[in-house]
């Protein structure tokens, strides 16, 4: 499979969205909730959302030729997410809190830099954890 940086790094700008809208919506250092987390209260809605979300992020993956061990973990990091859905109360509020979609974006960002290199639009980490905006975004 023959990838262009210029796809590969779309992909990583994809990986950021998605890891932001599910997971990072409100942050402070480490913590931070998005819509899989507000979701997680809402039976059958985010099981649907995270399956979703977690199926574009693989199927970006896929599209850069992203390694096995990469998509592997991918998925195991998305399939706990999912699985946390169906024990109400604690698993949803183990849910609120695991970021599955945002280790599953970062395992891809990381395939992706180790082979085409980081986007220069990509955002830069502050020592407080606050990250600039991504163009578009």
């Amino acid at each position: 499979m023959d990838v262009t940086r210029h796809r590969a790094h779309s992909a990583w700008i994809n990986a950021e969205r998605i890891k932001r809208l599910s997971d990072r919506l409100i942050g402070v250092g480490p913590i931070g909730i998005g819509l899989d987390g507000v979701l997680a209260w809402v039976p059958g809605a985010n099981l649907i959302y995270s399956l979703g979300a977690g199926g574009l992020l693989i199927a970006e993956a896929v599209q850069v030729g992203a390694s096995t061990a990469t998509l592997a973990r991918m998925g195991l990091y998305i399939a706990s997410n999912s699985a946390m859905t169906g024990v109400p109360v604690l698993g949803w509020a183990m849910d609120t809190l695991f970021p599955g979609h945002l280790m599953a974006a970062r395992a891809l960002q990381k395939d992706i830099e180790a082979r085409f290199g980081r986007p220069a639009e990509a955002p830069r980490s502050s020592r407080f954890g606050f990250r600039r905006p991504v163009a578009g975004v």
